[in-house]
C-alpha cells in the first residue's frame, strides 16, 4: 500500500487547496482591490473546472499511460497555484483557479482508479480509503493551518506553501509511483454511453445528492449553530466535523473490503447522515457535551460515502468504463457541493431561518437514500436478467 500513499499525498494537497480558498477571500479581496463577492467566483471557477476536467480529459487522454497523466495533472495543478500566488487582478485570479481546478479534477479521478489498480486482491476498499483520507486530512488539518499562515504572513504565503507541497508530492510520484496496470481502452462512443448508462447514472446521482446534503450544509455551519443554540465559537465544531471525516474516510475502506456490500454500506451511511443532520439543531448548545456528537457522525459518514460509491462504479464500469464512471462521480461530488452552497445561500437570502437548513439537508439525504434503494432494486433486476442470458455478473452487491 506504500504505492498508494504517494497518491494520497497528492489528494492531501488537493483537499487543502480546494477548501482553504474560502478562508482567504477576505485577504485576497483587500490585497487586490477586488470585491469579496467577485473574489468568491474563484471558488466557482475552481469547482467548475474540476467538475468538467475529470470526465473530459479522462476521455481525451484515455489511451495515455495513467502514470504520465497523473504526473501531468499534478504539475498543472501546481502551476495553477503558483499563478494564483502571483495574480494581481480578478482576471488572472480566475484563470489561475481554472488551471488549478482542471489539474485537480483529472488527478483526483485517476488517483482513485490508480489506487484500485495498484491494490492487492481484497484490499481495493482500503486503497480507495487512503486516497479519500488524504483529501479529508488536507481539509481538516491543512485548511486551519493555511488560514493561520495567511493571517501571519499573508495569503500569498499560503498559496506558495500549497505550491511547494504540490511540488513535493509531484517529486514523490516521480520517485515512488510505478506504472499503473491499464485495462482496455474504451472508444469515445463507449465513454459517452457511460453518461446515460441506466446502471451508472443513478449511482452518480446518489453521490450528487449526498454532496448537496453534506458539503452544501457545511458551508453554513456557523450561522446554523448560532441560530440554533447561540454558538459563537464554531472552531471546535469544525474540528469535530473534520476529525469525524478523517476517521470515517479511513475506516470505511477495511469495512468495504470485509463486507463486500457497497450498496448496503451506503444505505447505512445515508441513513446516518440524515439522522445526524436532523439532530444537529436540537443538540446545538455551547454547554452541552453531546453538541459535537452529530457533527462527528455527520463528518464521518459524509466523507465515507465516496469509497463504496467508487468501489461500486469500478465494478459496474469494468476495465473499459470504470475510470470514466469514477471521473463522473468526482464531478458530481463537486457539483453537488457547489449546488448545495448556492441553494443554501439563496434560501437564507430569501428569509429562511438558518436553523431550518439542517432539516432541508436531511431531507436531501433521505432523497439520496430513496434513490440508492431504487438503484439497488434495479441493479438486482439487471443482474437477474444478465444471469438468465448467461452474461457474466458484476461482483458489486
Amino acid at each position: 500500500m506504500r504505492k498508494v500513499l504517494v497518491l494520497a499525498s497528492g489528494t492531501f494537497v488537493l483537499g487543502l487547496d480546494a477548501y482553504v480558498m474560502a478562508g482567504l477571500l477576505g485577504p485576497i479581496a483587500a490585497d487586490t482591490g477586488v470585491p469579496v463577492p467577485a473574489a468568491g467566483q474563484m471558488v466557482t471557477a475552481f469547482t467548475l473546472a474540476y467538475a468538467v476536467s475529470a470526465p473530459l480529459f479522462a476521455t481525451v487522454l484515455g489511451a495515455v499511460r495513467a502514470r504520465r497523466v497523473l504526473l501531468a495533472a499534478l504539475a498543472v495543478f501546481t502551476v495553477g497555484n503558483a499563478l494564483t500566488a502571483v495574480a494581481g487582478g480578478l482576471a488572472s485570479l480566475l484563470l489561475s483557479r481554472v488551471v488549478a481546478g482542471a489539474g485537480a479534477g483529472l488527478f483526483s479521478a485517476l488517483a482513485s482508479t490508480g489506487a484500485a489498480a495498484l491494490a492487492p486482491p481484497g484490499r481495493r476498499g482500503r486503497a480507495l480509503a487512503l486516497v479519500m483520507g488524504g483529501m479529508s486530512a488536507g481539509t481538516v488539518l491543512g485548511v486551519p493551518l493555511g488560514v493561520l499562515l495567511a493571517g501571519q504572513a499573508g495569503w500569498r504565503a499560503t498559496m506558495w506553501t500549497i505550491t511547494a507541497l504540490g511540488g513535493a508530492s509531484l517529486l514523490g510520484l516521480l520517485v515512488g509511483l510505478p506504472e499503473i496496470p491499464s485495462g482496455a481502452v474504451a472508444t469515445v462512443r463507449e465513454r459517452l454511453a457511460v453518461l446515460v448508462d441506466r446502471r451508472i447514472a443513478p449511482v452518480v446521482g446518489v453521490s450528487f445528492l449526498a454532496a448537496v446534503a453534506s458539503l452544501g450544509l457545511y458551508t453554513y455551519l456557523a450561522p446554523v449553530l448560532e441560530a440554533a443554540g447561540g454558538v459563537r465559537d464554531v472552531a471546535p465544531y469544525l474540528w469535530a466535523w473534520g476529525v469525524g471525516g478523517v476517521a470515517g474516510s479511513l475506516a470505511v475502506g477495511p469495512l468495504a473490503d470485509r463486507l463486500g456490500r457497497p450498496r448496503a454500506i451506503l444505505a447505512v451511511i445515508l441513513t446516518a447522515l440524515a439522522v445526524s443532520q436532523a439532530l444537529l439543531v436540537p443538540l446545538a448548545h455551547p454547554a452541552a457535551p453531546l453538541a459535537a456528537l452529530p457533527l462527528v457522525v455527520w463528518g464521518a459518514v459524509g466523507w465515507a460515502t465516496q469509497v463504496p460509491q467508487q468501489q461500486r462504479l469500478l465494478e459496474l464500469g469494468g476495465d473499459r468504463h470504470g475510470g470514466v464512471a469514477v471521473a463522473m462521480n468526482n464531478s458530481a461530488l463537486y457539483l453537488g457541493s457547489a449546488a448545495g452552497s448556492a441553494l443554501g445561500g439563496a434560501a437564507l437570502s430569501a428569509g429562511l431561518a438558518a436553523d431550518v437548513l439542517p432539516l432541508v439537508a436531511a431531507a436531501v439525504a433521505v432523497l439520496g437514500l430513496l434513490l440508492q434503494l431504487l438503484t439497488a432494486r434495479t441493479g438486482r433486476a439487471a443482474g437477474d436478467a444478465r444471469a438468465a442470458s448467461g452474461a457474466p455478473l458484476a461482483s458489486c452487491r
